[in-house]
């Protein structure tokens, strides 16, 4: 049986998601498995070490995507507040 079948609708979901941290957490396990299957002599164990450390390497990867358009800014008494960041920057 062909492979790819399992693969489309994981990668599906991980479109589905709804922050961009869900999204690379869904896409990052996903493609963690596949290739952690695939590279593994235990193709049970690869998919499942190989899911988890994708997982949270997707998670970390959309966490850091989630704020991109905010800047941290100081006012005049030292405290830090976060903002929309100026346009073109």
């Amino acid at each position: 049986m062909n492979k790819s079948i399992f693969l489309v609708p994981a990668l599906l979901l991980s479109v589905a998601a709804c922050t961009p941290t869900e999204q690379g957490a869904a896409f990052g396990g996903a493609s963690g498995a596949a290739i952690g299957a695939l590279a593994s002599g235990n193709k049970v164990e690869g998919a499942i070490i190989g899911g988890a450390i994708g997982t949270v390497a997707g998670a970390l990867v959309g966490r850091a995507s989630e704020n991109s358009n905010r800047c941290i800014y100081r006012d005049q008494y030292g405290r830090r507040y976060e903002a929309s960041c100026p346009r073109g920057y």
